[in-house]
């Protein structure tokens, strides 16, 4: 049996995932403007009109792949604020090592690179980004926070703006790793900066010592 028999014979339930898969892979590589649906579906192993049964506009397909990249990474965030119970200073710490671990080793900081370089050209990237990744995460915070200012455990202040303060310096260390680490050696550590972040950020939050 031929290869492109082999694609043709495999169950519709998983052709989703593979076009997803296929996407994600042309649009790191290429750029959001130079990937074509015609590519993707050949990347993929599907006719072009199969491609359009599940995703009608290039802006939906990368708005899909954003979410088959990010539901591993954002659902253990989240499960882990429920594990907290509300706790700032118990989700700070594993918020940043999540950052650091499952997010930095997975696709995702490439899609934000390409968000970074194509938004301008095509804004509803940017608009798809800031919907499923940036504002689900600064909700989550700053819903936390404002509940920790309501019980005087966290300091006065914006919480959106709180929010941002914990979770910048890890964006900003994931894409310093992306664009530069193979250029230093040894390359950032970005464990090391969650941890000594989570502690940074937590002093200057919460109204009373971590180790009072």
């Amino acid at each position: 049996m031929t290869d492109a028999k082999r694609k043709w014979n495999r169950r519709k339930e998983a052709r989703p995932a593979e076009i997803l898969e296929a996407a994600l892979a042309l649009f790191i590589e290429n750029g959001f403007a130079a990937t074509k649906l015609t590519d993707v579906a050949k990347e993929a192993g599907v006719a072009k009109g199969t491609l359009y049964l599940y995703f009608d506009t290039k802006e939906a397909l990368f708005r899909a792949a954003v979410r088959h990249a990010l539901t591993d990474n954002l659902g253990a965030v989240e499960q882990a604020a429920v594990v907290a119970e509300g706790s700032l200073a118990a989700l700070v710490p594993k918020l940043l090592q999540q950052a650091a671990t499952r997010i930095a080793g997975s696709r995702v900081p490439a899609i934000l690179r390409l968000v970074l370089a194509d938004g301008r050209a095509f804004p509803d990237l940017a608009a798809i980004w800031h919907e499923e990744v940036v504002s689900r995460m600064l909700n989550l915070l700053t819903g936390l926070i404002t509940a920790g200012q309501a019980r005087g455990e966290i300091r006065a202040g914006d919480p959106k703006l709180h929010a941002m303060s914990i979770v910048g310096p890890m964006i900003t260390g994931v894409l310093y790793q992306e664009m530069f680490g193979d250029l230093e050696k040894p390359g950032l550590n970005l464990e090391t900066l969650a941890s000594q972040h989570a502690d940074t950020v937590l002093r200057g939050l919460l109204t009373r010592p971590r180790d009072a």
